[in-house]
């Protein structure tokens, strides 16, 4: 059975695993993306593009499996995007696997620096942006870009706008729609101004700290405590929220006792935790056959 835990969060599949310290891998399959190889699980291989968030081990460990397993199953080369600060020390890397394995695993290391779009497909692009946490560290938003009428002409006639067109006249504009941001590690801090930040429909964010007594290890390490979330809470008003980063010393019921007392529970309808796996179904006891139902030999 498969260690990634899966969720349906708003309009999108999430699947992944994340203990701080040890691994944080997030895949968001429809969307053909991911945030972290973490140790690169096997569901992680098939996704076109890895956005790393920074270079911590427990984040970034499985970039070259990632690549060589791409290659070993004959799927095009793969594309990191990643900090533009940390591109070429990953290709030293994949280098240095280079001269071990005895042949190259083909890949794209993207480095990009906060703010630059990276087109996904057509319609759809990655943004990265600046989050409080290690140099080089980037959160990144998954932005749909559609099609809208002007404001202006809403209500006007198809025969109408047609005739707008035929003179020239724009009828429709861009929108952007955040479907996705995930943080990565991060402390609050002015990412959550960002307007497609706070736009988004699904946000993924750590809370590594839930115990009163850890506010400074929180500040120390720039991580989320559980007394910040009433604030990125009130940040993203419409968004559906999945905590990521627990410690594995954290029991989960007591973590969702402890965030569900510090934001009520209201807000708490709109908070998932990743690794909250649904039970598994209790098995069925065995019917006992009755007793004028049972044979033995055959009748010939």
């Amino acid at each position: 059975m498969s260690r990634l835990v899966r969720h349906r969060v708003g309009n999108v599949e999430i699947e992944g695993f994340s203990l701080a310290g040890e691994e944080t891998v997030v895949i968001a399959r429809e969307l053909n993306v991911a945030f972290d190889p973490g140790r690169a699980p096997r569901e992680l291989i098939s996704i076109d593009n890895v956005c790393i968030t920074h270079g911590h081990m427990d984040h970034a460990a499985g970039v070259a499996y990632y690549f060589s397993q791409r290659n070993f199953v004959d799927l095009a080369p793969g594309r990191v995007i990643v900090h533009r600060d940390l591109a070429q020390p990953i290709q030293r890397l994949m280098a240095v696997w280079s001269d071990i394995e005895g042949h190259p695993s083909p890949g794209q290391v993207h480095g990009v620096m906060p703010l630059e779009d990276v087109e996904l497909r057509r319609g759809m692009l990655v943004r990265p942006f600046t989050v409080n946490h290690d140099r080089c560290s980037l959160g990144y938003s998954v932005i749909e870009k559609r099609h809208k009428l002007k404001a202006e002409l809403v209500g006007k006639s198809g025969p109408e706008l047609v005739a707008l067109k035929r003179q020239g006249v724009q009828i429709e504009e861009w929108q952007e729609v955040c479907l996705l941001t995930c943080t990565g590690d991060t402390a609050v801090g002015r990412w959550m101004e960002l307007d497609f930040v706070q736009r988004s429909e699904v946000l993924i964010v750590e809370c590594t700290f839930i115990d009163e007594d850890h506010m400074d290890r929180a500040r120390g390490g720039r991580h989320i405590h559980v007394r910040d979330l009433p604030r990125i809470l009130e940040a993203v008003p419409n968004a559906r929220v999945m905590l990521i980063h627990l410690s594995r010393r954290t029991e989960l019921r007591r973590a969702k006792g402890v965030v569900e007392r510090f934001v009520g529970k209201a807000e708490m309808e709109r908070v998932c935790f990743l690794m909250d796996r649904p039970p598994r179904p209790r098995a069925q006891p065995a019917r006992e056959v009755p007793a004028s139902a049972a044979t033995s030999e055959p009748i010939v």
